[in-house]
């Protein structure tokens, strides 16, 4: 198996990676039954507009404050957080391609038995936490493999857990000035072959990957490629 193979089982990546030193990253993706589907969450399948909602940061205080991003405008954003009972109080800004959100809530809403699993977890959590129309919650994770495993073994418990992706964990950042809306399209471009000579994926391709329209995958896969390129040439 190498890095980047994609949805390896969990005994895969215990078995080979359990012998390997260092630290690895991977991304899960978990669909949790009803009873433990943040209220938010399940607003956002319900939505015709937003389809995706990412979790990039939070605050350990009293009143719950989240940064997050939608793949909405400002309309549809404040729409899809104002029908959500535990909301106090909502910031919204304006992005090229969604709408950014500051947050406030009564409390998180998350089910105990996800924040005891997650508190119990012998790994790293990386933002961010993306949630999707589809009810598909996905996150990456880093630890050595039999952390990674056993952190697996316990989500599985709570739902229906699949392993997207494996790489190794580099404690080096890139010099470029990547968004992770923008790695994401590069990586979904090496993935349907959008980089591969001749070319074998279209734009439409990388589009259906991240789950945007044709011309914002076009426009993130832009962007990114000039970052890349100032970054390397000057």
């Amino acid at each position: 198996m190498t890095d980047d193979e994609p949805n390896p089982s969990i005994k895969t990546v215990a078995g080979e990676l359990g012998a390997e030193h260092g630290m690895k990253r991977i991304r899960f993706s978990v669909i949790y039954p009803e009873r433990f589907v943040h209220p938010l969450h399940r607003r956002l399948v319900d939505e015709t507009v937003v389809t995706r909602l990412e979790l990039l940061m939070w605050s350990p205080t009293a009143d719950a404050t989240t940064l997050c991003w939608c793949d909405g405008d400002r309309a549809a954003t404040g729409a899809l957080v104002d029908a959500v009972e535990s909301v106090r109080d909502r910031t919204l800004v304006g992005d090229d391609d969604g709408t950014y959100v500051v947050l406030r809530q009564r409390e998180y809403e998350f089910a105990g038995a996800i924040l005891a699993a997650v508190a119990d977890a012998g790994v790293i959590f990386l933002p961010p936490v993306v949630f999707r129309d589809t009810g598909v919650v996905q996150f990456e994770a880093v630890g050595e493999a039999t952390a990674l495993s056993a952190f697996h073994d316990d989500l599985a418990t709570l739902g229906d857990v699949s392993i997207e992706r494996v790489r190794e964990f580099e404690r080096r950042r890139s010099p470029s000035t990547l968004t992770d809306r923008q790695r994401a399209a590069l990586e979904a471009g090496l993935a349907v072959g959008y980089y591969e000579v001749p070319r074998d994926g279209t734009v439409a391709d990388v589009a259906a990957e991240l789950d945007c329209a044709a011309s914002t995958a076009g426009e993130l896969l832009r962007k990114a490629e000039g970052a890349v390129i100032a970054a390397h040439v000057g």
